[in-house]
Formats: structure tokens, C-alpha cells, sequence
């Protein structure tokens, strides 16, 4: 049997801490979760765990990271499928607060992630997510279809707003009633956007 290449070997060892920390961290929280058990289960050692990730925080930031991709990606497949540009912007607000429901965004991405990483997570997450806002917006006020302003900072206020809202939903204790809440204000903003024609 032909051995592993030393890339192959770092690369399975990254991915089943991942694996076995978003399992963790997405079932009994971060602050439950034991280093020792996470890497026992896998058949890993602490040491592997500090060389690839530092510490239990690198790690975490290493599952958002995971997890921000995958939104990102499910966001990006409703834009695609949508009928317009306006439609593909509306969806994609909608879905990101709609995410708020799953549990496991819910415990890592929405409670732990901003209070055990602060501005380590959310500068980068958000400087992607703004760019891509930003440039959809931009789209849509060349299409004349909303009206025009400074496209960075129409991003940073919808953005805000979101993001805020989906830590609100994630927090709440009846948190369908509180995404109904939420998208009923998401469709007064963003219908007050549009052109009057």
C-alpha cells in the first residue's frame, strides 16, 4: 500500500478535528466542550489539535469558517435560481435570516462565534458578505431598479441590520414568531428601496 503524502495527512487530520469539533460545539456548546473527549474521538491527541489549530479558539474559527462557506453558498444557489436580480437580493436576505433556525448556525455561528471570537470572526465574515451586498446593490441601482446611494454603506446598514436580527432570532425564546417579526420589517425596508414608477 502506497504511503500518504505528508499534504494528504495534515489535510485528514485538519478535517476530522473540524468534523469532530463542529459535531461538539453544534450539540453541547463550545464552553462544554472537552478538548480531551473532541480529540479521543477521533483518535488524535491535544497536540494535534494546538499544531493545526493553536487552541480551542483556532479551531472554532476554523468550524465558523466552515459553516460561513457553506451559507454562503446556499445564499449564492438562491440568487442563482431567482428570476431577477431583485428577486435573487430578496431571497437572499430572507434565507439569511431564515438560518437563523438551524440549530447548529444557531449555537456556533450566532451565540458562541461572536462571543468567543468577537471582531476575530466577524471582520472577516463580514468584509465578504458586505463586498457581495455591495455589488449586488450596485447591480440593482444601474438597473434603476432601487434608488441610488453609496452602495458600501446601503450594504453596511442592510448587513447590519441582518446580522443583528439573526443573533436576536438565534437568542429568542420563540424564535419562528421572531423571524415572522423580522421578515415583515426585512420586506417594509427593502420594498422602501425600490423605484417608484
Amino acid at each position: 500500500m502506497a504511503r500518504k503524502a505528508r499534504t494528504e495527512m495534515i489535510a485528514e487530520t485538519r478535517a476530522k478535528l473540524v468534523s469532530a469539533a463542529r459535531q461538539a460545539f453544534g450539540t453541547i456548546g463550545y464552553a462544554d466542550t472537552s478538548m480531551d473527549d473532541l480529540t479521543a474521538s477521533v483518535g488524535l491527541t491535544r497536540g494535534a489539535l494546538y499544531h493545526h489549530f493553536g487552541d480551542k479558539k483556532g479551531l472554532l474559527e476554523a468550524v465558523v469558517k466552515e459553516i460561513d462557506a457553506e451559507m454562503d453558498d446556499r445564499l449564492g444557489r438562491i440568487s442563482d435560481a431567482a428570476a431577477g436580480n431583485w428577486e435573487g437580493f430578496v431571497g437572499r436576505c430572507q434565507a439569511y435570516l431564515a438560518m437563523a433556525l438551524d440549530p447548529e448556525i444557531q449555537r456556533i455561528v450566532l451565540r458562541d462565534a461572536p462571543s468567543v471570537l468577537g471582531s476575530t470572526y466577524t471582520q472577516p465574515s463580514q468584509s465578504h458578505c458586505l463586498a457581495t451586498m455591495a455589488d449586488m446593490l450596485q447591480q440593482l441601482m444601474e438597473a434603476r431598479i432601487i434608488g441610488t446611494t453609496d452602495c458600501e454603506a446601503l450594504a453596511r446598514l442592510l448587513n447590519g441590520g441582518l446580522m443583528n436580527s439573526a443573533i436576536w432570532i438565534a437568542n429568542s425564546e420563540d424564535a419562528e414568531a421572531d423571524l415572522t417579526k423580522s421578515l415583515d420589517s426585512l420586506s417594509l425596508t427593502l420594498n422602501g428601496l425600490l423605484l417608484k414608477v
